[in-house]
């Protein structure tokens, strides 16, 4: 990237430039991207629209970025919505009837759109057709529209608050994983040489491992390492600035926040390490039960700190470990 294009990098805009503009820059999601290919490669085969798409996983393992990779490897133009934004029915009935053929349309948070409004998608997902009810009462009449050939690619973090009946239209359902240390290696790499960056492989090391296997966290990390290294350091991140950076953000080793640390104890000193009921968390965390289902919890169960049982949440070894505390009732 030349100085020119640097300077106009700032904050507002430096996701958007680190957002993988072509398949071959997306790192990670291997098996994901192979599925994508033979079902991009067949309909492009056939000459037809690619099938329904779902994407599901936690937030930040890049769903949004696929969706606008799949448009792009189909040729197509790309309209985006989220399910908050589809308040009423006719918002719906305005962007399925906009649609140009080939078309991908992409909702983000699908699990949030209302069960009146999803009821539209149905016969526009399996028949392309669009059932509109014209006035009210006795003289109330249904019109059927034609639709054009298009494809749905949806994103949820919460795949489970889908209803059967939308999540069964889809040809293909993806679930994003957390990313493995190496990929998020090279990921930190590539960021670090589009915002001119330099790093000594320590610094990377530590930023990748405190990332949460996650690369909309790794790349905030090394956003704000690069602060750091630029007020307190030459510049460069080696790996006792990116471990001042973490420790500005209260960020250990193995990428926990407060809250996450919080988290575990709470379990551990209000109720001896669990079992506990998910709703008796959240009161005793003064927090919202679907933040704990949705943020914490996902990295905390990969890493072995958090089991969840059918009595309740549960902090394993590793965790009294990793925080060095002992285990009530017994030892480390």
């Amino acid at each position: 990237m030349n100085e020119e294009i640097k300077k106009n990098i700032d904050d507002t805009n430096v996701d958007q430039v680190l957002r993988p503009a072509a398949w071959d820059e997306y790192v990670g999601q291997e098996k994901i991207k192979d599925n994508l290919r033979v079902i991009i490669d067949a309909a492009q085969k056939r000459g037809e629209a690619m099938d329904h798409i779902l994407f599901s996983g936690p937030a930040g393992l890049g769903k949004t970025t696929l969706a606008f990779l799949v448009a792009k490897e189909m040729g197509a133009p790309v309209r985006t919505t989220s399910g908050p934004a589809l308040e009423k029915m006719g918002d719906m009935a305005a962007i399925l009837t906009n649609l140009e053929p080939g078309e991908v349309l992409f909702i983000d948070e699908a699990h949030r759109i209302n069960r009146l409004i999803e009821e539209v998608l149905y016969p526009a997902m399996e028949m392309r057709k669009l059932h509109l009810v014209i006035g009210k009462g006795p003289s109330a009449r249904t019109l059927t529209l034609d639709l054009p050939p298009f494809t749905l690619v949806a994103a949820t973090t919460r795949e489970n608050l889908l209803s059967h009946p939308l999540r069964s239209r889809f040809g293909a359902i993806l679930r994003l994983d957390y990313y493995t240390e190496d990929n998020i290696k090279k990921i930190l790499e590539r960021s670090s040489k589009i915002l001119g960056i330099e790093m000594a492989p320590e610094g990377v090391e530590v930023l990748a491992r405190a990332a949460r296997a996650t690369p909309r966290i790794a790349n905030r990390l090394l956003k704000r390492a690069r602060d750091y290294a630029e007020i307190h350091g030459t510049g460069m991140i080696d790996g006792s600035i990116a471990k001042k950076a973490l420790e500005m953000l209260d960020v250990d080793e193995a990428g926990l926040e407060p809250s996450d640390r919080k988290l575990l104890l709470t379990i551990v000193e209000k109720f001896g390490g669990g079992p506990v009921g998910v709703n008796t968390l959240a009161a005793a965390l003064n927090e919202e039960k679907g933040v704990i289902e949705d943020i914490y919890e996902p990295y905390l169960m990969s890493l072995g700190f958090l089991q969840r049982t059918s009595a309740g949440r549960m902090v394993l070894p590793p965790a009294y470990e990793h925080l060095k505390i002992k285990k009530p009732g017994g030892l480390l």
